[in-house]
């Protein structure tokens, strides 16, 4: 395989509101933010994707509506920052709900 990019997208219950989070925690502008999608270019390779939940929907017609779903974990995100404690505090100030405690994980 040769990989040329990665694209991550995470489905959103609320565009607009999780734009704002990722605007500010991750000190970047999107690249592209649009009804039904915005991107974050997170490194020359990588982007970041936020897609409603009713745009996913309707590509994914036969299984479950992603909001069927809300409040289970459906993903892992990493963000690999200098200062844990302090990102993860700014994220809690920003919305996030804390499922564990910052710590090295193997």
């Amino acid at each position: 395989m040769n990989l040329k990019s990665l694209h991550i997208i995470l489905y959103v219950s609320n565009q607009e509101q999780s734009t704002k989070f990722y605007t500010e925690l991750l000190q970047k502008q999107p690249i592209l933010n649009v009804p039904g999608m915005t991107e974050y270019q997170l490194n020359k390779f990588t982007k970041l994707g936020l897609m409603p939940e009713d745009g996913i929907a309707k590509i994914i017609q036969n299984m479950p509506h992603p909001n069927l779903a809300n409040g289970i974990p459906k993903c892992e995100l990493y963000l690999f920052v200098n200062d844990v404690e302090k990102t993860f505090q700014k994220s809690l100030k920003l919305g996030a709900k804390a499922i564990n405690l910052p710590q090295q994980r193997d």
